[in-house]
């Protein structure tokens, strides 16, 4: 009798289920997407059209909690699984538009939250359940507003975003002047954005673009460490698949935050 073949689809969904951390191979997927393709997305109307407690079900249900630290092309996910412990009472989302990308997110986290039920039967101390963090596949350049309502964030993160090199293509970067007015709508006043890259010419685009825009304000790293926020700074430089290449390879890599300000009307 023939041996039933293991597809790549049904070893993520068993890894999941056993609480088993999914391995990336089985969820290949080109580096960038083109934000201006058109995608398969599902999207909400507006913040308020949003179940949060499907995606933090023990957080979210009957309690009006939003997310409030967002990871807009979050990647593998490195920064959400290194924050989520380190903020157990704050909602964490990360946003991604590539379907296997995403999905690997997801079962990562499922497979935490399996384990996590799993330790707590077994000791005192409870792990960190990773209850606060989850992920949406969306394109954040055209929808974000339809996930965030106004000044619900605190911290907005874009780490090592894809430069695209040619000047063409500058349109198509994550921070630029017709999409910074939207970071400023769903960033509170006094949140932070973060960014960070190992490409020098991106790194200067996105402190030209940020600097120039009325509503931000640049703040260094050491003010941010004064204030409490060197765990988020640390897990910027190190937490990301991306990060710990540049270092494998010994390359550089450029921090830029700012602030959301406050305006005052006359």
């Amino acid at each position: 009798m023939a041996k039933r073949k293991r597809t790549s689809e049904s070893l993520p969904e068993q890894a999941a289920t056993q609480g088993l951390l999914p391995q990336k191979k089985y969820y290949r997927q080109r580096a960038h997407a083109n934000p201006f393709s058109d995608h398969s997305l599902d999207y909400p109307l507006s913040p308020q059209d949003i179940d949060w407690a499907q995606y933090y079900p023990e957080l979210a249900a009957g309690t009006g909690k939003v997310p409030e630290f967002a990871d807009v092309g979050c990647g593998f996910g490195g920064l959400l699984i290194a924050l989520a412990p380190l903020f157990p009472d704050t909602l964490l989302l990360g946003l991604e538009i590539r379907v296997q990308v995403s999905q690997y997110v997801q079962d990562r986290i499922n497979a935490l939250r399996v384990a996590a039920t799993a330790e707590s039967s077994s000791t005192d101390k409870p792990p960190h359940s990773f209850q606060n963090v989850s992920i949406v596949r969306a394109n954040a350049m055209k929808f974000l507003p339809n996930y965030f309502g106004k000044h619900s964030l605190s911290a907005l993160f874009f780490l090592f975003p894809d430069p695209h090199f040619k000047s063409r293509k500058h349109k198509a970067r994550i921070i630029s002047p017709t999409l910074l007015a939207e970071y400023a709508y769903v960033l509170r006043p006094g949140g932070i954005v973060y960014t960070i890259t190992d490409v020098k010419d991106l790194h200067e685009w996105m402190k030209k673009h940020l600097t120039e825009f009325p509503l931000f304000e640049p703040v260094d790293e050491e003010t941010l460490r004064s204030e409490g926020k060197g765990p988020i700074i640390d897990a910027v430089y190190h937490s990301t698949e991306e990060g710990r290449k540049v270092e494998s390879n010994k390359g550089e890599k450029w921090l830029a935050c700012f602030r959301r300000i406050q305006v005052s009307r006359s």
